[in-house]
């Protein structure tokens, strides 16, 4: 009887999958965003609505967190996974806002390279995440993890680039501050992706 209550273990990894997945199509939302600087509104929006759709996932969760005895893999570690993970979808509909209310209209190339480097990484988490249900195929886990470790500096590097560039060729200081902010929130959801890509490694690494 007491089994039949008890949440089943792949409960976590399904909220882990769902989550993975609302986030590659939120960035993809966001890629066709800064396409052309058309339906920014409405695609902002939507962004919105598939970053409250992880909101519910990451808060079912904890919730189960809190009801489950026996947990797959370490408390800590799923706790620490889903609230990463969500703070990508986060920082993707902070960017989105940003442009939205700004009204920013001419979308940059660096905006979309920091987009698709964006989408490229959590592409690659959802196949890390993926693997974590049987921890068989240790090394293809550990592969995606290492690229989106790789993805991350490249985003770095293209965030750098891209503040240098508005400080020497932009004079609106407020279209710079603008801008800036944009690139911030989209460097951080990559971050957020490493730390995600971190966790995992971790638990790989554990259970190896």
């Amino acid at each position: 009887m007491l089994r039949r209550l008890l949440p089943r273990e792949e409960d976590f990894f399904a909220l882990f999958e769902r989550h993975a997945a609302l986030t590659v199509a939120g960035v993809q939302q966001f890629v066709k965003l800064v396409a052309g600087g058309q339906n920014v509104r409405a695609l902002a929006a939507r962004i919105k609505e598939i970053e409250h759709e992880t909101d519910v996932i990451t808060h079912a969760c904890v919730e189960r967190l809190h009801t489950t005895f026996i947990t797959p893999i370490d408390r800590d570690d799923i706790h620490r996974l889903i609230t990463r993970m969500d703070d990508v979808m986060d920082f993707v509909e902070s960017a989105s806002e940003r442009i939205a209310l700004y009204e920013l209209r001419e979308m940059t190339d660096e905006v979309r390279e920091l987009a698709d480097v964006l989408l490229r990484a959590t592409e690659t988490l959802v196949t890390a995440i993926g693997g974590l249900r049987n921890l068989k195929k240790t090394q293809v886990i550990l592969d995606a993890c290492i690229e989106v470790n790789r993805l991350e500096n490249e985003g770095d590097e293209i965030m750098r680039n891209a503040v240098a560039k508005l400080f020497r060729e932009t004079s609106d200081p407020l279209l710079v501050m603008k801008w800036k902010e944009v690139y911030e929130a989209l460097e951080s959801a990559t971050d957020r992706c490493e730390d995600v890509a971190n966790i995992i490694e971790g638990v790989v690494l554990e259970h190896a």
